[in-house]
């Protein structure tokens, strides 16, 4: 199972259309929630994102992905349980 590249910082560029938190646009991430995308697609989305993203937000994305695939959770999630 792929996991999804959300890490909960769900706001839109308004020039881009892309996600700050994780890259994708709308359609990329109403394709990640279909039963039939293949876990090609969601690896190839995967490569998609980290090319679209630079510098501090690349690795900000890439820090908190690797953290929700290890623990379950996002790090803003998780920051918010520690409150």
């Amino acid at each position: 199972m792929i996991i999804s590249p959300c890490v909960s910082i769900c706001k839109t560029d308004p020039r881009t259309g892309y996600c700050y938190g994780c890259g994708r646009n709308n359609d990329e991430k109403k394709t990640w929630k279909l039963e039939t995308t293949t876990d090609d697609w969601k690896k190839n989305n995967l490569e998609i994102i980290r090319e679209r993203l630079t510098g501090w937000q690349l690795d900000s994305f890439n820090e908190s992905y690797n953290h929700k695939i290890k623990n379950g959770i996002s790090l803003y999630k998780e920051s918010l349980k520690n409150e």
